[in-house]
């Protein structure tokens, strides 16, 4: 017995012989009893004193416009940056006219812990530099929504390196470590923090489903939004729309959070044949994209949204379905939004298999499995092995209000099924593109794993298409291997036998086999050497400016492909668009020892960073905004001086027409009375 003890010991951590006592007390706390933990949450969740937005109407908003209230804080944001970009740019600030300053969003891609550290220590940069004093709008994907989340909150009280420090702290141990992570959730005060929305979402929503992503918030806001110490936590803290006691007064930008709805169309129009079918699906969205701010909860393809203090409730024909006290549920918690914005694991099967494609390709076999898998896409792309959260659906009853491009399943499911967005583009450019947002500059940092492969800026050519977009800048982000071969290829064949003499030498040349394998090696060679060297030359940097026109198209042919910016002054011709400045992370040789693509901790589903890890990241993320500081600045700059020019323009064309109204009135050179037929009244 002595001997089978020391063997249990050694197999089994000390930490797994305290779980049965914290299951217990959880499940204690849980039970409804009277003075238990849920009793109490409860009891509060329909107290109008602590959740006021539990007597408030809500009612559905139909429009492809921006909130009311994003439009106040705009005004309130143009103040702000006007000094900022003063201070920025060195320029006295009473001369800088409102109309001036361009509208800068900056927003970060997804990528897990790797994001939040890198983008934080990215925005403190920025910060730094003055630049973040100049944006209107973050927005953010999967670990940049967590960014903004705690940015936001009373952890980081608005100061990014705060929060960099916050994070060295916290993210020593692993979300899902049983003993720290049963610990917070199962002792006062963070039980109660953590665990309201749970308790909420069980009592309030008899039809919910609970699943992995419910469990993945609670355990990523007990690693992120406790801080070190655990006692000093604030309940406000918990809703998004909380955050808006940092932005109302537009001192600071107004964070996007981004999340995805997956439609499946083509299983709708199955009874109209498969042609019919697919060319029916084709006219439908196929990722839906919902943005959260501190004001609204919004769907570009529905045109629709209700207020963020909202979300959770039910909603039938527009407006609050009312519970049978006559209350609403309180707004749903932060924790579970941030387990949908991060919810990567909600991928496809095709997603998945994408994901570990690479890792299989040295493998016995691997060609014909690919083969199989490819040919399956189709059915791939359609199955979640992980259901995603869900949140009450705000469209029932709405089908005649919506846009007849909405899907019929919208109208038909209770709940929305969200996940992360980075399935759909990995870097928030559509919300960032909606009318009634105007952004001039768009400033991305780009920490996606796939970040040469995938192209996320690209992928937003066919939604400016799509959408009518003028300005975006068609055919930015990296330059493809596939279009870099064929253009050598077609250069070398070219410049092969461009006489007949020279035809005539290369055939005395082959005379045998031999030779002319010898001579097709050393034209391969030449021209994997030149493919080389053209990828080199058209490769990205740690800083890449683009800008799009909005000259009018005049044919059905592709819109003019932007310009990838050499000089400054290509940012301001008149028909200048959209300003893309694209910071992608890359390894940097000033920062030894650290590589996106090769370091192990790096890894999108790593979730323990050391002290010393996050200072690498937080180097390398500095390191390469210095490399693009002093161009972003003067992209910024030639931004402003295009849009002073217009203005001036425009106000010089305002006063030649009124000289020419009052030369036809007959009322230029005369005093008051004066004139062939004037009276007392002229």
């Amino acid at each position: 017995s002595t001997i089978g003890d020391r063997i249990t010991d050694f197999i089994i951590p000390e930490w797994a012989r305290l779980l049965p006592g914290y299951f217990s007390k959880l499940q204690d706390e849980l039970s409804m009893a009277p003075g238990s933990l849920a009793q109490e949450v409860w009891w509060e969740a329909n107290d109008p004193e602590v959740n006021p937005e539990i007597l408030w109407d809500a009612s559905v908003r139909i429009s492809d416009d921006i909130c009311d209230d994003e439009k106040r804080f705009r005004r309130a944001r143009k103040s702000f940056t006007r000094c900022g970009l003063a201070k920025y740019l060195d320029i006295p600030e009473d001369e800088i006219h409102p109309d001036d300053v361009p509208v800068i969003a900056m927003c970060g891609s997804g990528g897990g812990l790797r994001a939040l550290v890198s983008g934080a220590s990215s925005y403190l940069s920025a910060k730094e530099a003055g630049l973040f004093d100049c944006i209107t709008y973050t927005a953010g994907v999967s670990g940049s929504c967590w960014l903004q989340t705690l940015y936001y909150s009373s952890l980081a009280m608005q100061d990014h390196g705060r929060l960099i420090n916050h994070l060295k702290n916290r993210l020593g141990v692993h979300i899902a470590y049983p003993p720290s992570a049963l610990a917070l959730i199962s002792s006062a005060p963070t039980n109660k923090f953590l665990l309201s929305g749970i308790v909420e979402k069980a009592k309030g929503v008899p039809d919910a489903t609970f699943g992995i992503v419910d469990l993945y918030g609670l355990l990523l806001a007990a690693r992120l939004l406790v801080p070190k110490g655990e006692l000093s936590i604030d309940d406000r803290d918990l809703k998004v729309s909380n955050q808006r006691r940092f932005i109302d007064n537009g001192s600071n930008p107004l964070p996007i959070y981004t999340a995805i709805r997956h439609e499946i169309p083509i299983e709708e129009q199955e009874d109209k044949g498969p042609i019919s079918a697919t060319i029916e699906a084709k006219k439908e969205a196929w990722f839906q994209w919902f943005e959260f701010t501190p004001y609204e909860f919004w769907c570009e393809e529905l045109n629709a949204g209700i207020p963020t203090w909202a979300v959770g409730r039910k909603f039938l024909n527009g407006k609050t379905v009312w519970r049978s006290n006559d209350l609403a549920l309180p707004e749903v918690r932060t924790p579970l939004l941030m387990g949908i914005w991060g919810s990567a694991f909600c991928a496809t099967l095709s997603h998945y298999y994408k994901e570990v494609q690479p890792l299989l390709q040295g493998y016995l076999g691997f060609v014909g499995i690919d083969e199989m898998l490819s040919e399956r896409d189709e059915q791939l792309i359609k199955m979640h092995p992980i259901d995603p959260a869900a949140i009450p659906n705000f469209a029932l009853g709405l089908k005649e209000q919506l846009p007849q491009s909405v899907p019929a399943s919208i109208y038909s499911n209770s709940h929305f099924q969200l996940m992360d967005a980075g399935m759909s583009n990995n870097l928030p450019i559509y919300p960032l593109l909606r009318p009634g947002r105007d952004v001039d500059i768009l400033i991305a940092f780009d920490v996606s794993a796939d970040v040469r492969t995938d192209n996320w800026l690209k992928v937003a050519d066919g939604y400016a298409r799509q959408r009518g977009i003028k300005g975006w800048p068609i055919g930015s982000g990296w330059p493809t291997d596939t279009e870099t071969t064929e253009q050598i290829a077609d250069e070398l064949d070219s410049a092969q036998a461009a006489t007949p003499e020279e035809a005539a030498q290369r055939i005395g040349d082959a005379q045998t086999a031999q030779e002319t394998q010898e001579q097709a090696a050393q034209d391969r060679a030449a021209q994997d050497q030149a493919t080389l060297a053209h990828k080199k030359a058209s490769d990205l940097g740690f800083c890449t400016v683009w800008v799009g026109t909005t000259e009018e198209r005049t044919s059905d042919d592709e819109p003019p492909q932007s310009k990838r910016v050499e000089e400054d002054w290509e940012l301001m011709q008149p028909d200048a668009g959209i300003t893309v400045i694209y910071f992608p992370f890359l390894s940097n040789p000033t920062i030894p020892d650290i590589d996106p693509q090769t370091s192990d901790y790096m890894s999108t589903w790593n979730f323990v960073y050391t002290p010393e890890q996050v200072d690498k990241v937080v180097a390398l993320a500095r390191a390469n905004f210095e490399e693009g500081k002093e161009q972003t600045k003067r992209a910024v700059r030639a931004v402003y001086e295009r849009k002073r020019t217009k203005r001036l323009e425009r106000e010089e064309e305002q006063r030649r027409r009124r000289k020419q109204w009052k030369m036809r009135l007959g009322l230029v050179g005369k005093t008051l009375g004066e004139g062939g037929q004037g009276d007392h009244f002229s």
